[in-house]
């Protein structure tokens, strides 16, 4: 018998699991297609330390690898994507960070239409549930927590108060439109415990009878007739499986997914489609480009007289007592978000808005992945916010079950290499300030021989990893930007029934970390639809 569903989101991520919610909220039948499992009894998905155990493991991540880059000396870089319900909120560093409000004011200004920050802030409010701050830039009754960090480190503070003396101000709140400042960040944590986006609206609504629910479902292919897309094509341990719509089918498949789906359904560039013996359907060059990403510069520092993770780590007492501390309290480095400490700052006076964020940890390693320093130790990553490089993501064959090729291009553009260069030479400012300078004892990486423009742009390739946020593969514009997939309303131009609502929307990636931003784009994207099926 041929299934039919008002509304078929496929991809039970950040955004999908919030879309199922709301666009079930009333008497439309819902489908919701995950390509991964439930997540259910997997305590590392609820330890927020549990990253380093989700991350890499093929039952909840993609364990995607970029293309070789050069700028960055030859090297792949692994790229985590979350294949769980809640998707990267399942294995993501748990910060809440919406951007500046000069982010979506420019979406505006280039045509993105009720994308400007006015407009887009009660959609970050709608689900929000603050645990310290409120007023009318917050809200305190929503589905997500946003809670405080629940570790401190002297190290950190350090951190902040020579960031303080070098004319960065400590602030509370990262989210008030102007990120500018130092502090410790908010999480999306419940009372210690990670919440992840099936946590927030998935499974408190998980009984509704107009709600299905199929993990293990991936998605391969659109079902289009006569310009208008019907239905979904989905594989299952069982096999091929198809169901149709009435209304819309919704694509909430990440900026991996949602491009790889579009392509293999013969939606994108003909000359891409053709190299891989795909019939174009529908001609959207756009499809899969404009990837943009935030590469993540690891500056290294060895330090004294001041505790670290790294040697706390290698101590059995203090292992047994991190353990009963998450246990009894949930606090400590069990509790820990990869990083607690945030900041955001100008690498050069003639930037428009702050352009660079730090990512502090109490802890040192060589590479992402490798063991902890046996001396004490603390990381300022920094990134550029703003990166001019860009990438794609392309179908390598016909076969919509095959990894597709991506390559993120860090460093391509000659003025992101400029703003690495920049970065690292602040964060040695801020390091040699008094109040950090008296526990640093060397910088580890890259080394303080790196001195010229040039040389520290190679020890940025050397030094460096992906923050894991990517955006802009379906690009939402104006009607005359061939470049852009979807419309203000996040319509896929030139077809009916067919909407996409995640990160891949974004037109240029925000000034921080993306998941907060996905949740409003879903939030929006919910509200569009619905007010588009009773007009």
């Amino acid at each position: 018998m041929r299934k039919i569903y008002d509304y078929i989101v496929v991809g039970g991520g950040s955004a999908g699991c919030l879309l199922a919610n709301r666009l079930s909220a009333g008497s439309a039948r819902v489908l919701l297609l995950e390509a991964g499992g439930t997540g259910r009894g997997n305590i590392w998905l609820k330890i927020p330390i549990g990253y380093l155990q989700t991350m890499g493991n093929p039952a909840t991540d993609w364990c995607f690898v970029l293309k070789e880059n050069p700028h960055l000396n030859g090297r792949r870089l692994p790229y985590p994507r979350g294949r769980v319900l809640g998707g990267s909120s399942a294995i993501n560093g748990m910060i809440y960070i919406r951007g500046q409000a000069r982010d979506y004011d420019l979406w505006a200004q280039a045509g993105c239409e009720g994308w400007e920050w006015n407009s887009v802030l009660p959609y970050f409010l709608r689900h929000e549930n603050n645990a310290i701050l409120g007023g009318a830039l917050h809200n305190q009754s929503g589905e997500v927590c946003v809670q405080p960090v629940r570790s401190n480190w002297r190290i950190l503070d350090a951190f902040a108060e020579a960031a303080e003396t070098c004319g960065i101000p400590r602030v509370e709140d990262f989210n008030g439109g102007d990120n500018l400042g130092v502090s410790y960040y908010q999480v999306n944590q419940k009372n210690g415990m990670r919440q992840t986006s099936a946590d927030a609206f998935l499974w408190p609504i998980r009984q509704r009878p107009n709600l299905t629910v199929e993990t293990g479902a991936r998605g391969r292919r659109l079902l289009l007739e006569n310009g208008n897309v019907v239905g979904v094509e989905y594989q299952t341990l069982d096999g091929v499986q198809t169901v149709h719509t009435d209304g819309e089918v919704i694509l909430s498949a990440g900026s991996i997914g949602s491009p790889q789906i579009l392509q293999c359904s013969g939606i994108g560039s003909p000359e891409l489609l053709s190299e891989v013996g795909v019939e174009t359907v529908h001609a959207l060059p756009g499809v899969g480009e404009n990837l943009q990403d935030h590469l993540q510069i690891r500056i290294a520092f060895s330090v004294n007289g001041v505790r670290t993770l790294n040697e706390m780590s290698y101590n059995p007492l203090w292992k047994v007592g991190m353990g009963l501390q998450y246990v009894f309290c949930r606090r400590g480095p069990l509790a820990s978000a990869p990083s607690q400490l945030g900041c955001f700052a100008y690498s050069d006076d003639s930037m428009p808005a702050p352009d660079l964020q730090y990512h502090l940890q109490p802890l040192s390693l060589d590479n992402f992945g490798d063991p902890l320093h046996r001396h004490p130790g603390f990381t300022a990553s920094v990134c550029d916010l703003r990166p001019h490089s860009r990438g794609y993501v392309r179908i390598a064959s016909a076969d919509p079950l095959a990894t597709p090729v991506i390559d993120a291009q860090h460093l391509s553009h000659p003025q992101d290499r400029l703003t690495a260069a920049r970065a690292i030479r602040h964060s040695r400012h801020l390091c040699a300030a008094a109040p950090l300078s008296k526990f640093v004892s060397k910088e580890i990486a890259p080394g303080t021989g790196m001195q010229s423009d040039e040389e520290l742009a190679l020890a940025a390739g050397e030094h460096s990893t992906t923050i894991f946020h990517p955006t802009g593969t379906c690009k939402m514009g104006r009607e005359d930007d061939d470049t852009a997939v979807v419309d203000s309303r996040l319509r896929v131009r030139g077809l009916s029934g067919l909407r996409v609502a995640d990160a891949s929307i974004m037109p240029d990636i925000i000034s921080g970390n993306t998941n907060a931003p996905t949740l409003m784009i879903a939030e929006k994207a919910a509200a569009l639809i619905l007010e588009d099926a009773v007009n």
